[in-house]
């Protein structure tokens, strides 16, 4: 079998800051992508997550992190470049994967809930 590596976007907002509503907000992000790309984390090289100057309850890695077999998974957290009239209160990854050759063109890009207008061409109906 041929593997290659890919990479995977996704992103998603959050209600408000705080531990509880990130939680919610990056495991259904995940879940998704697990579920949408029959993703194993034993598949990730690595994530990036990037958030919004607004949300500083807790890192996305740690979440991620506390996730069935994440937990080697190389993950890391930055704070999303802030424009003005951007999107707040969002939260967007960065995944690089190893994953067969013949699954490398149905990867699907994961956007959620408010984040659905950034990449509209990419939002799963």
């Amino acid at each position: 079998m041929v593997w290659r590596v890919q990479a995977i976007r996704g992103a998603t907002t959050v209600s408000g800051n705080s531990i509880e509503a990130i939680r919610e907000a990056v495991t259904e992000l995940l879940d998704k992508l697990e579920a949408n790309n029959q993703l194993k984390p034993e598949q990730i090289i690595s994530a990036t997550f990037s958030v919004t100057r607004d949300l500083d309850a807790i890192f996305p890695a740690a979440i991620a992190r506390q996730r069935p077999h994440w937990n080697n998974v190389p993950l890391l957290d930055v704070q999303q470049m802030h424009v003005e009239g951007s999107l707040e209160f969002c939260i967007r990854f960065l995944i690089y994967v190893n994953i067969p050759e013949t699954h490398a063109q149905k990867i699907v890009h994961t956007y959620l809930r408010g984040a659905k207008n950034l990449r509209p061409d990419w939002v799963v109906k």
